[in-house]
């Protein structure tokens, strides 16, 4: 059985049951500012456990793409991954308890052809705040699953930060090996910690379609699979070195620079804060990986091909050369700094274990650290790693270097926020006739850079006065002449037709659903107004705009240059 096969198997199965097959959401979380990624099968459907009734189908099932980091200093073993995939089925008061369990079994027992007897779960025990799920261990004494009780670190999920829904789990084993949970979301936690039952019960459940593949094909482990198994063997062609000798630097460079790839795809560019810095250091951490093996020339553009084909049957990833452009691009720029930033941690590495450890300068070593994240693009992670290789400092030292860098940079971004307060909303330094052409202008130029570009091109600031347009967009690379003409041609065109401006006030939930294009990362709130022309762009926006694009103007771009890295910037005009 290969990935897809099983993705197919999975999907298929609960819409024999009454589901409704839901594409995957995006990496970048849509109006969830408590998650740099989508970690989680059920993030999009947060909001449908205490609303159901907005839910477009109460029973839903998906192949979700994650990217969680919390577990990156374990990547490297044998089942920890950045980037993986979430099959799961959901309900918001469609179905509870004994369906999830027995279609889990019947899921994996006739549809994966699981002997039984390998089978067990675990169930919440119960503590002091939440009772022992006597109803889960009903449902599996019935169907004879043998079961363990555990405690709430174990089988309690939820809930995401200080409120929210919340509930015990099953856990189902398969030779010891956890596959799938299923998460009973039955209370709700308040933010003084006190819980009350939900009006209807959810259902969400997880099944790690990488981990999944393991168990019903007898790999070692998931670097043996279909979906890194060429991955890791283009690794060895390109190395010379063998897998099974560096176990370890392989599977952090096939998962990283799969994570990256799949990052950049939904419009992540490496860049210097929140996600972007995450993808960066993907990158990066790759490379230098990629170095302990022999690998000291750019390597990645061809490491990517070899994702993309894995890939190619499931129509996750488009735009195969922008985004290994991307890719390559970070990884050239950070081979000029590599040598130079590992002699600096060197340099750094002797100046504190020469001392006594009663005297050692940890302030001059953060300092350092900073520097080499500022002047060479060295992520901290990263030079705490190969500072303390020889393991020449206890946790309680490299913490204190982690956190007085990590004051340095906070330090740092306050002055950032302070120079940059005072912006009007939407961007605009007042709300004038010209600035208002100026404003319904971005939207046409977002939609030429996306009909252009491609897609996963998104809005990254913007900065309207009354003699010009400054719009910063993802893009790895500088325009040519020829793209800038394109996308003044488009524009000057949808101006010329005179197409209607229409706004319509809706749910954010369906703002989404109806195609609007929204800002990744932004916060907004529960009623947006969407801003349609013609058929050709559809945006939420809280900015003024013309009624027709006819009074706008011939476009003009007087200048695209490099805002920041892997964003660019278009100024432009209107005569």
């Amino acid at each position: 059985m290969t990935a897809q096969d099983l993705r197919q198997k999975f999907i298929s199965f609960f819409v024999s049951k009454g589901h409704r097959e839901m594409p995957p959401a995006s990496l970048i979380p849509e109006n969830d500012p408590s998650v740099l990624f989508t970690t989680a099968g059920m993030q999009q459907f947060k909001k449908f456990y205490t609303h159901p009734e907005e839910a477009p189908a109460k029973n839903i099932v998906t192949c979700q793409s994650c990217l969680r980091t919390s577990d990156i200093e374990e990547v490297g073993d044998d089942t920890h991954l950045t980037f993986f995939e979430m099959l799961g089925n959901f309900s918001f008061g469609g179905y509870f308890k004994k369906e999830a369990i027995e279609w889990g079994y019947e899921f994996l027992v006739k549809e994966l052809d699981i002997n039984p007897k390998k089978l067990k779960c675990s169930i919440f025990g119960g503590d002091e705040t939440n009772p022992r799920d006597d109803e889960s261990a009903k449902i599996l004494e019935s169907i004879n699953l043998k079961f363990e009780e555990h405690g709430r670190e174990d089988c309690f999920w939820g809930p995401t930060g200080d409120e929210g829904p919340c509930g015990p789990c099953v856990e189902m084993f398969v030779d010891n090996i956890e596959v799938w949970t299923l998460v009973f979301n039955e209370y709700y936690q308040n933010t003084d910690g006190s819980y009350h039952k939900l009006a209807t019960p959810g259902v969400d459940t997880g099944m790690g379609l990488e981990r999944m593949l393991v168990v019903i094909k007898g790999e070692k482990d998931v670097y043996e699979t279909d979906v890194f198994a060429p991955i890791i063997r283009k690794i060895e062609s390109i190395s010379g070195k063998k897998y099974q000798d560096y176990q370890t630097e392989f599977r952090i460079v096939a998962d990283h620079l799969k994570a990256a790839t799949f990052a950049i795809n939904d419009g992540i560019l490496p860049s210097n804060k929140d996600a972007g810095y995450i993808v960066r250091r993907l990158i990066r951490r790759a490379v230098i990986k990629a170095r302990q093996i022999g690998l000291e020339k750019n390597f990645t553009y061809e490491i990517g091909e070899r994702i993309f084909e894995v890939y190619k049957n499931n129509n996750l990833l488009v735009g195969e050369g922008n985004i290994l452009d991307s890719i390559e691009i970070e990884e050239k720029k950070f081979r000029q700094t590599l040598e130079k930033g590992l002699e600096r941690i060197e340099i750094a590495s002797k100046i504190v274990s020469s001392q006594p450890k009663t005297q050692r300068n940890f302030m001059t070593i953060s300092g350092m650290m900073t520097d080499l994240k500022q002047t060479y693009g060295f992520p901290l992670e990263l030079s705490l790693e190969f500072l303390n290789r020889n393991n020449d400092f206890d946790d309680k030292e490299m913490n204190f270097i982690k956190v007085a860098v990590d004051e340095k940079e906070k330090r740092h971004q306050e002055l950032s926020r302070t120079a940059s307060a005072g912006m009007f909303k939407g961007g605009l330094a007042s709300g004038g006739e010209t600035e208002t052409k100026f404003h319904t202008a971005t939207h046409l130029l977002l939609a030429s850079l996306r009909e252009i570009l491609g897609k996963n091109v998104n809005q990254k600031g913007v900065n309207i006065n009354s003699e010009r347009i400054r719009f910063d967009f993802n893009w790895p690379q500088k325009l040519t002449d020829g793209q800038i003409k394109q996308i003044e041609d488009w524009v000057n065109d949808k101006i010329s037709q005179n197409l209607d401006v229409k706004m319509e006030e809706m749910s954010f939930p369906e703002a989404l659903q109806s195609g609007a294009t929204s800002i990744p990362g932004f916060k907004y709130p529960e009623i947006v107004k969407v801003f349609s022309i013609g058929t050709i762009s559809k945006e939420i926006c809280g900015g003024p705009h013309v009624k027709s694009t006819g009074e706008i103007g011939k476009f003009k771009i007087i200048k695209e240059e490099s805002s920041s890295s892997g964003v660019r910037r278009i100024r432009a005009t209107i005569e």
